[in-house]
C-alpha cells in the first residue's frame, strides 16, 4: 500500500515536471509587446559574420533603406542607410496584397465566407457575367484569367476610383489555367471583403490583424474615393513589417491569440505554382495564395511578401526566422490619393512617363512631393544590385542556419 502511494507521488512529480516544462517552452515564446526585445546572432547560433554578409550584400544595393533580421522573436540585427532610422516609414507597394489575403482566411474561419472556392459570384453581384466561373482562389493564386496587359494594371494605381477600374475588367481566359500576376485580382478582395462583412477592408485590417500584433502607427493608403487600396499601399517601419512575417512564422498565432486560422496560413506556405520566370531576378519563383515562394527545397522554404520596387519580408517558418528588407522612400502627407498637377496625364500616359516627368519636375524644382498625395518611389528608391544579388542573399539568408 506504501509501495503504491509513493508510486503515485512519483508520477504526479513526474506530469508535474513536463507539465512544467511546456509551460517554460511556451513562455520562452518572445513576441515583441511595444517594442522587439534585441539580442545577438550568438544567442540564436547565428555565426556573425553570416549575418554581416546578408546585411552587405544587401546595401550593395544603394536604394537600401533598412534589413531587419528577427530569429525566435528577437530582433538580432538592423540597419540604415544614412539619414534614415528605426522610426523612418516605407511603403509596401504589393506587399499589401499579403496583408489583405490574410483578412479573407479570416472571413473563412467567422463564416462571413464560404470557403476558398466559392464563386466570386457569390458576393459580387456584377461577375455574374463571362466572369462567373472565377473563384477567391482564383483571384488569390493569380489564375483568374482576367485581361492581363503588360503593365499588369499599374495604370488603375492613377485612376480616380480604382474599384470602378476593377470591375471594368473584363475576362480573358479560363481560369485556373495560367498564372498571370494581375492587381485587379487584388483590388476585388476589398470588394468581396465589403460584400460578405459591412466593413471597409482597412477597418478589417486594423481590427483584426495589426492592432492585434502592435502595429499602429501605420498608413493605410485609400483612392481619391475614400476605397481601400487592397493590392498595394501600407507605410509602417521594417520593424513593424517584420511583426506581419512573425505571425505568419508563427502559424498566425500572436501571444497565445489565434490572429489568422493556422490552417489558412498552412495553405499559403504550401506551393501552388513554381517555376515562374521573373523579369527582375535571376531566379524561378513560386506563388502561393498572395505570397511569393523564393527558395522550395527538401532543406528550406522560403516565401515572401514582395513589392514592386523591392521591397521584401521573408519568412522562414522552420526556423522561426524574419527578413525585412525595403527601399528608400519619402512620404507624402496623408492617406488618400490627391494627384494634384499630375492627374491631367494620368489618363493618357504609361507609368514610366509619370514616373519620369515626376522626377523631372522634381530637378526643375516643382515640389512634386509636397503637392501630390500618394506613396511615391523615386529614383533613390528603385533597386537594382538587390535583383542582381538575389540568388545571393537567397543563398546567405539560408546559411544563417547552417552549422
Amino acid at each position: 500500500m506504501v509501495g503504491s502511494k509513493i508510486k503515485q507521488r512519483i508520477f504526479l512529480l513526474a506530469l508535474m515536471a513536463v507539465v512544467w516544462s511546456f509551460n517554460s517552452a511556451s513562455e520562452e515564446l518572445l513576441y515583441p509587446n511595444a517594442g522587439w526585445v534585441e539580442g545577438s546572432p550568438q544567442q540564436v547560433a547565428i555565426e556573425p559574420s553570416k549575418m554581416h554578409r546578408l546585411f552587405e550584400l544587401s546595401f550593395e544595393d544603394p536604394a537600401t533603406q533598412a534589413v531587419v533580421l528577427i530569429k525566435d522573436g528577437l530582433l538580432i540585427g538592423e540597419r540604415y542607410a544614412e539619414g534614415f532610422d528605426r522610426h523612418s516609414p516605407a511603403t509596401s507597394w504589393s506587399m499589401a496584397k499579403s496583408f489583405y489575403a490574410a483578412l479573407i482566411g479570416i472571413s473563412i474561419d467567422r463564416g462571413e465566407i464560404g470557403h476558398l472556392d466559392d464563386k466570386v459570384g457569390k458576393y459580387l453581384s456584377y461577375f455574374n457575367d463571362d466572369r462567373s466561373e472565377i473563384t477567391l482562389r482564383h483571384l488569390l493564386d493569380m489564375t483568374s484569367g482576367l485581361e492581363t496587359p503588360d503593365h499588369e494594371h499599374e495604370n488603375m494605381f492613377f485612376a480616380q476610383d480604382h474599384l470602378a477600374y476593377a470591375k471594368a475588367v473584363g475576362v480573358e481566359k479560363p481560369p485556373g489555367q495560367l498564372f498571370e500576376y494581375n492587381n485587379v485580382n487584388s483590388m476585388l478582395l476589398g470588394d468581396i471583403l465589403w460584400q460578405a462583412t459591412g466593413v471597409p477592408a482597412d477597418s478589417l485590417l486594423r481590427d483584426r490583424i495589426l492592432s492585434k500584433i502592435g502595429m499602429t502607427d501605420v498608413t493605410l493608403w485609400q483612392d481619391s474615393v475614400g476605397n481601400p487600396l487592397v493590392y498595394c499601399c501600407i507605410d509602417t517601419t521594417p520593424r513593424d513589417y517584420a511583426r506581419f512575417g512573425l505571425l505568419f512564422a508563427r502559424g498566425g498565432q500572436w501571444q497565445g491569440r489565434q490572429v489568422i486560422p493556422k490552417t489558412f496560413v498552412d495553405k499559403t506556405f504550401g506551393k501552388t505554382w513554381d517555376d515562374l520566370p521573373s523579369t527582375t531576378i535571376q531566379q524561378d519563383r513560386g506563388y502561393s495564395l498572395h505570397w511569393w515562394i523564393s527558395r522550395y527545397d527538401e532543406q528550406d522554404k522560403i516565401f515572401n511578401a514582395s513589392g514592386k520596387f523591392g521591397q521584401y519580408i521573408f519568412v522562414d517558418r522552420a526556423n522561426d526566422m524574419v527578413f525585412v528588407r525595403v527601399t528608400k522612400y519619402h512620404p507624402a502627407v496623408g492617406s488618400k490619393q490627391d494627384w494634384g498637377l499630375l492627374k491631367y496625364i494620368n489618363d493618357i500616359s504609361s507609368v514610366k512617363f509619370r514616373q519620369k516627368l515626376a522626377m523631372l519636375l522634381e530637378v526643375v524644382g516643382v515640389d512634386v512631393r509636397g503637392r501630390v498625395k500618394a506613396p511615391m518611389t523615386f529614383e533613390d528608391g528603385i533597386s537594382n544590385e538587390f535583383f542582381a544579388n538575389y540568388s545571393s542573399i537567397m543563398d546567405a539568408l539560408v546559411d544563417l542556419n547552417r552549422p
